[in-house]
């Protein structure tokens, strides 16, 4: 159902409001997940292939439709929900709509293998958890963290970089 559910993303609907993001986010994220057995019998070539393929049908749905700025097909692991989300903005990869700092990626692999190899989704283990006795740390700074990887692919008309490349100088 994975790879179906992932299909069907080239299908639904698809908003590109560069003047509403939030209307953007709303209509174009979608979380994916399915159950331990599938997932353990998918590999990550087939589940990064069925992106790929998306991200393609996305991109000829947007130029079908005239859209001549610039956006990005983005997938990437929510660890704490154990879902796959992906979505689609009218920016750039480098100004995707996240809280916390992010890393564009051109290689999906790593993602999907950690979706599927999450033995445990959407839990967090008891050893990841930390008892607070002091009220001082609650005063504490939050603490940082690394960045995590977005798969990014350009859909809409107007030329993106992929990661690690620079924009073609006029």
């Amino acid at each position: 159902m994975l790879l179906t559910w992932i299909a069907e993303v080239a299908d639904e609907p698809l908003a590109l409001e560069p003047d509403d993001r939030p209307v953007e986010w709303r209509t174009n994220t979608w979380r994916l997940s399915t159950d331990d057995a599938e997932r353990r019998a998918l590999s990550v070539r087939e589940v990064a292939a069925a992106f790929e393929e998306t991200a393609d049908r996305i991109r000829r749905r947007i130029r079908e439709r005239g859209f001549s700025g610039v956006a990005t097909f983005y997938v990437w692991h929510d660890e704490q929900a154990g879902q796959l989300r992906c979505s689609t903005g009218s920016v750039p990869a480098d100004r995707l709509p996240f809280g916390a700092a992010y890393l564009p990626v051109d290689d999906l692999g790593p993602i999907v293998e950690g979706y599927l190899r999450d033995e445990e989704p959407g839990l967090v283990p008891w050893a990841g958890l930390v008892t607070v006795t002091d009220r001082s740390v609650l005063d504490e700074p939050e603490p940082e963290f690394p960045p995590f990887p977005v798969w990014v692919r350009g859909v809409g008309a107007a030329p993106v970089p992929r990661p690690g490349e620079h924009p073609p100088v006029a």
